[in-house]
């Protein structure tokens, strides 16, 4: 009798040990599938921003006369009209009111600076552009600056949802008129009045942005 229920108990963790051992090796598969989708993925991003640097790159050659100089967030920028009598810039919770203009890669009006109107942007605290919501803080006030933006710190796969499309590269012509403290800040001092406002907000972005290398000529934002 105990020998029987032995046999019964050996043959039952048996079967649970062999079942158990399938369910794994079953699952597997997802695994290897989902492992190889990432890596398949990541390459495709990385040639991407490979193949649109390398258009960027040949717009700086072509263009020897025009100083540009490469950024660490992987953008580049030269400046149309320079202030270096100012030294302060943008910095988080500043209001800043700029003008913005954007072109394809190949130089087309996207959005003119008529069509988007007057910009106002609260530093660090609104949803913008990756690409200006840091290209803002390297500008002095007065200055008018052509950015040179990969998609990824663009809009990346998504676009805008309205002209700008999928994975596109852009160049964008901002003019900081002025910036200045966050008057319901606390501490703030009281800002002028007769700032002028927005009546249009920059398109939003969705993109995300994978490492970048720095390059010659390096800004330090």
């Amino acid at each position: 009798m105990n020998y029987l229920k032995r046999s019964i108990c050996t043959l039952l963790f048996t079967v649970l040990f062999v079942s158990c051992k399938h369910h794994e090796e079953a699952r597997r598969p997802i695994s290897q599938a989902s492992g190889t989708f990432m890596k398949k993925s990541a390459d495709r991003n990385k040639k991407l921003v490979a193949s649109e640097e390398d258009v960027i790159k040949k717009i700086i050659k072509n263009n020897p006369k025009v100083k540009y100089y490469a950024t660490r967030k992987g953008y580049w920028l030269t400046y149309d009209q320079r202030n270096l009598t100012d030294t302060q810039t943008p910095k988080k919770g500043d209001i800043a009111y700029f003008n913005l203009e954007i072109k394809d890669i190949e130089g087309k009006i996207i959005y003119s600076e008529a069509e988007l109107g007057p910009q106002t942007y609260y530093v660090d605290k609104q949803d913008i552009m990756m690409g200006l919501r840091d290209g803002i803080k390297l500008m002095h006030k007065n200055e008018t600056v052509t950015f040179l933006f990969p998609s990824h710190i663009a809009y990346g796969y998504h676009g805008d949802n309205k002209k700008i499309g999928t994975n596109q590269s852009l160049i964008c012509t901002v003019t900081l008129r002025n910036f200045v403290p966050d008057p319901n800040a606390a501490g703030a001092p009281a800002a002028d009045s007769t700032r002028q406002t927005t009546t249009k907000q920059t398109p939003k972005t969705t993109a995300a942005k994978p490492a970048s290398v720095a390059k010659k000529d390096t800004l330090n934002p």
